[in-house]
């Protein structure tokens, strides 16, 4: 028997107001604190359920796609899963992604932006260098975007994201923020 808590919060985060303060281990399992970011690039905060899943899969490779246009727009991109920092590391290996993955394990930074995510364990096997490895993560959190600006202020949200258009989405809401 599995049980999932579902929270939803009670209230999200929206355009205009300031970023919650967060932080998360990253994919090399130090921790990122968003105090260390904000101030010095636009932050793309992306939400998404799960690593090696199709939808996730293809959004992260279109952010690694448009990297060099992000960054020489001022941005940089952080996902944001329930997944544990090994499935972070395996996925950025096995598609080359060039940004940071953070591990929100009990869905707390999902939480604190107003994301909905269910709490519980799940695993999935794939397949991952000709070798099945099962990928446990412990929280799964809707697919939302957000865009702080060098001020703290989210200045774009989307809670309705479409996972293979969000990256060149978000291209033209940083271009429109110039």
């Amino acid at each position: 028997l599995v049980l999932f808590l579902v929270c939803i919060p009670v209230y999200a985060v929206e355009v205009g107001e300031p970023a919650p303060a967060f932080e998360a281990a990253d994919d090399t399992g130090k921790l990122w604190k968003s105090s260390d970011h904000i101030g010095k690039r636009i932050l793309v905060v992306y939400f998404y359920p799960a690593d090696m899943t199709g939808g996730c899969t293809a959004q992260a490779c279109g952010y690694r796609d448009r990297m060099d246009t992000l960054t020489a727009s001022g941005a940089e991109i952080i996902g944001i899963s329930g997944d544990s920092v090994e499935n972070h590391k395996l996925f950025k290996r096995a598609h080359d992604l060039n940004f940071t993955l953070l591990a929100d394990g009990d869905g707390s930074v999902a939480s604190a932006f107003g994301v909905p995510v269910s709490v519980g364990e799940k695993t999935v096997v794939k397949s991952i260098d000709n070798k099945e490895v099962p990928l446990v993560r412990t929280a799964t959190a809707r697919r939302w975007t957000f865009v702080i600006d060098r001020n703290g202020t989210v200045v774009h949200k989307d809670a309705k994201v479409n996972a293979r258009s969000d990256p060149e989405t978000i291209v033209k809401v940083i271009a429109a923020l110039r």
